[in-house]
């Protein structure tokens, strides 16, 4: 066999087949795991109650007088996620398994099978429930970072939260909205983890990502047979989330029959499956998050006003970044600690001009552009501190590439501080240009301090007009260039 457990790695199998429960016990004791047999389910489950630590491996069988392993499947997920569940079964039983894989099964093998086989299978099974286990210790290294101020520390941001922990309380439906990229489902996660219904699952749907063909299956399960390909009864997201939260993301994106479905299970707290004959109960807190104008929608004909009313019974929008510029140097620093952590870089800061240039920056793609550009300069960093350079042109003001006369030396050479001399002179003059010649948002765009950009001025012949020893932009005599110019014209 290829794997190599440990004395401390936990072996559960669980079949009522006296021979094979046997046959599997000692092949795997022998190969150095600590095994624990059981006949049925009950007797499973109070072994996964009991251990005093959590098993990382279950090799369960799928039909058992007393229970399902998809049973123990839950019970072993619950005890801890990283665990890995492997079920067996026979040839009449593959759909189940591959059922049984969608609920978070590892992997599934056909009765019967051979001793290299079955251990192969466990191997690789271990060596996934350890990549489980460190994502599961980096994301707890993290938490600190992320939970204490989780959408900011300012008062836009501390509102946010307020709402937050008022409205997980409450049981009914809640409409978050804002623009893309802002954290709406950050918002829902929270709602859910902040709730009582933390412990059971939070089920996310992208209204907008599925074909309308399949939603109504999708949200609501199907009979098998319900249609070509129906090969199997599902439960659909409602069922699946039973006593836990669904957020029905972009829930603008709904067709209209759909949406006429969604009102009546909201009303009743029942569905009815494609195919079903019967409505059946379902328990779920149901969360709606849209970037729309879900108002003008409705004005406009294309959303149901009753489900609108349903769907509004509280209503939380999430902010837009540049709403809160306060709370954009910590987020940052957040996620550069986050990425570090999970690339395995040296603990990274941010350099002073990084952050001003963050802060000037509207960024229109919001919270989730923050996070892929700074994911993305911790990917390249080359020092332990990210700086101007590593951030996108659009933030730094930088040019993406040098230009030819300054990327390449010339045959005949050059002078160094005339080419740098130059370099420094253009910037300077794009920087007030785009500022419209406010020089402090000029300093800001190029890291620099307010006193350094009044000596570079200078030292380019830059005339600008106004008293030069004032240090608020906002003087009439100062804030504006009077003229630029050229060098040497003094």
């Amino acid at each position: 066999m290829t794997f190599s457990p440990t004395t401390a790695t936990r072996l559960l199998i669980v079949d009522d087949e006296p021979g094979l429960r046997e046959m599997l016990r000692i092949l795997f004791r022998r190969e150095g795991y600590d095994v624990v047999a059981q006949p049925g389910f009950k007797l499973a489950a109070e072994a996964i109650r009991q251990s005093p630590t959590p098993f990382n491996i279950v090799l369960t069988d799928l039909l058992m007088p007393d229970g399902s392993g998809l049973d123990v499947l839950s019970k072993a997920k619950e005890r801890h996620a990283s665990t890995q569940v492997i079920v067996m079964t026979a040839h009449s039983t593959v759909e189940a398994a591959v059922d049984a894989m969608r609920r978070g099964a590892y992997d599934f093998i056909t009765k019967p099978f051979g001793n290299a086989e079955i251990g192969a299978l466990v191997a690789k099974a271990l060596e996934k429930g350890a990549i489980v286990a460190e994502n599961e210790r980096l994301r707890a290294k993290v938490a600190h970072l992320e939970k204490p101020e989780l959408f900011g520390a300012g008062p836009v941001a501390r509102k946010l939260a307020d709402d937050v922990r008022r409205f997980a309380a409450v049981p009914t439906t809640v409409l978050i909205t804002g623009e893309s990229g802002v954290g709406k489902e950050l918002v829902a996660r929270a709602l859910h983890d902040q709730s009582e219904r933390r412990g059971k699952p939070f089920l996310v749907v992208n209204c907008g990502a599925l074909p309308e063909a399949l939603m109504e299956s999708e949200l609501f399960g199907h009979e098998r047979g319900a249609f070509t390909g129906a090969h199997r009864s599902t439960l659909g997201i409602f069922r699946e989330a039973e006593g836990g939260t669904v957020l029905l993301d972009e829930v603008g994106e709904l067709p209209a029959a759909l949406q006429v479905k969604l009102l009546r299970v909201l009303q009743s707290r029942r569905v009815r499956p494609v195919g079903g004959a019967n409505e059946l109960p379902v328990d779920v807190r149901v969360l709606a998050a849209t970037n729309r104008d879900v108002e003008a929608e409705v004005r406009d004909g294309r959303f149901r006003q009753d489900l609108y009313y349903r769907l509004n019974v509280i209503r939380i929008r999430v902010p837009a970044l540049r709403e809160r510029r306060e709370d954009v140097a910590a987020t940052a620093e957040r996620f550069v600690h986050r990425f570090a952590l999970e690339l395995g870089k040296p603990v990274l800061s941010l350099e002073a001009d990084a952050i001003r240039a963050l802060e000037a920056y509207p960024f229109p793609g919001n919270v989730r552009e923050l996070e892929n550009m700074m994911e993305r300069a911790v990917a390249l960093a080359s020092s332990s501190a990210i700086g101007l350079g590593d951030l996108p042109p659009e933030v730094s003001g930088l040019s993406a590439s040098p230009s030819p006369a300054l990327a390449q030396l010339p045959e005949e050479g050059c002078v160094l501080d005339a080419v740098l001399g130059e370099l420094e002179r253009r910037l300077m003059l794009q920087a007030l240009e785009r500022t419209g010649g406010v020089r402090k948002s000029a300093a800001r765009l190029l890291g620099i301090s307010f006193r350094s950009m009044r000596y570079r001025l200078e030292k380019h012949s830059l005339d600008i007009g106004g008293d030069d020893d004032a240090d608020d932009d906002s003087l009439p005599g100062d804030s504006r260039i009077g003229r630029l110019a050229p060098p040497g014209s003094r």
